[in-house]
């Protein structure tokens, strides 16, 4: 027994509850993310007036079949957190295999293009001749192959075939969509704040991978700012603790002052008064990057207890404006602070493709944890 009392057993069990914690708020983050997600995704282009008169003073109470009569379906938010997800664990695994990392931008973008087949394709698309891009688990699954109101910009970016270096200026407007600062840079962005890695760290990754799509500063350090505080919260960090060191970390680039000062006003509304729609509609509208990141933590400080998840995620889409991209940024929030537990069950039953969410989330937590010889058809080596 050592000088706390904790014999090998008691480190041992410690050192597995962490790890226990660690993946119950990865899944979070992600499953999260995607019943925020299905949820905004019928009432995404509707104003708040418009919400009112269809579902009722309160707005949107549950989930809610969407133009097609479906409940709980995702849309291009999720998609591309996905393989955003898909492409860090094919980054992560060529490093330990190769000795050297570097990749990630790369790979990232590549598992974009297989975010762009599913918009462009009705069912995964024949891979060529010594295909590097068109491989893999999770391009095969079908319910990913449909077009739900995707971003221009990234619909647009990814054909540029640009990939930002690791020295390349985040404060100088990027060579593709060089003022798009869309909500396409920070709805598939949380995945970069699962690594485990140091919060600059995934801060830097996340606005790169921001740049491949969309060049306006504001985009990537939005993108930047929530890899950052999901990567606190993940840690055990409060949420407002976890906005407050993602804000410092902001304040060491240049231009950051859009974004710091959108996070600023989500966090000085938060601690003033009962929330309300229209207090979430004084933040913006969500359809650019910043508006959706300050709409998602507003909801998330206001709105912190265990026992507040559904209403959290409720006032998160109920408003005129990115509804699908707002609710899915605070669903990741949600979850990485309080894990899959707390996510409404029954909701969380009708969101589509739950389980390939549930396993993608431990194949990351699996990678990052210990070595993983994966099949070559699951992830190949690149």
């Amino acid at each position: 027994m050592d000088a706390t009392g904790q014999g090998n057993a008691g480190r041992g069990n410690a050192v597995w509850g962490d790890v226990v914690a660690r993946r119950a708020r990865v899944r979070g983050a992600l499953l999260g993310g995607a019943i925020g997600d299905a949820l905004g995704n019928p009432v995404e282009f509707l104003s708040l007036s418009g919400i009112r008169r269809t579902y009722g003073e309160q707005g949107v109470r549950e989930p809610v079949a969407d133009a097609d009569g479906v409940v709980g379906r995702i849309t291009d938010d999720t998609q591309m957190t996905l393989f955003t997800v898909e492409g860090l664990i094919r980054a992560h695994a060529r490093a330990r295999s190769k000795g050297v990392g570097g990749s990630e931008t790369t790979l990232v973008r590549n598992a974009y293009l297989r975010w762009l087949d599913t918009q462009n394709h009705p069912s995964p698309p024949t891979r060529g001749v010594q295909d590097t891009v068109r491989t893999g688990w999770l391009r095969q699954h079908p319910w990913l192959y449909a077009r739900r109101a995707p971003g221009n910009a990234c619909l647009t970016g990814l054909a540029v075939g640009h990939v930002p270096g690791p020295g390349a200026p985040l404060d100088v407007p990027g060579p593709v969509n060089p003022h798009s600062k869309g909500c396409g840079t920070v709805m598939r962005s949380a995945p970069f704040g699962l690594l485990g890695a140091e919060a600059p760290t995934g801060f830097e990754l996340a606005a790169r991978c921001a740049q491949i799509t969309h060049g306006h500063p504001t985009g990537a350090y939005a993108a930047g700012a929530l890899a950052a505080i999901v990567t606190h919260l993940l840690e055990g960090d409060s949420p407002a603790g976890a906005v407050l060191r993602a804000m410092d970390l902001l304040a060491r680039h240049r231009g950051h002052e859009e974004t710091t000062a959108a996070l600023r006003a989500a966090v000085d509304l938060a601690a003033h008064g009962r929330p309300t729609a229209e207090r979430v509609e004084s933040l913006g509208a969500g359809w650019v990057a910043e508006e959706a990141l300050a709409i998602a933590v507003y909801c998330a400080l206001v709105l912190p207890g265990a026992d507040d998840v559904a209403e959290a995620l409720l006032l998160s889409v109920n408003h005129s404006g990115d509804s699908d991209s707002t609710g899915s940024v605070c669903g990741n929030l949600l979850g990485a602070h309080h894990g899959d537990v707390t996510l409404p069950a029954s909701w969380l039953a009708s969101t589509q493709g739950r389980t390939v969410i549930t396993e993608l989330a431990d194949d990351l937590c699996m990678e990052l944890e210990q070595p993983v010889v994966w099949p070559d058809d699951r992830y190949p080596r690149c």
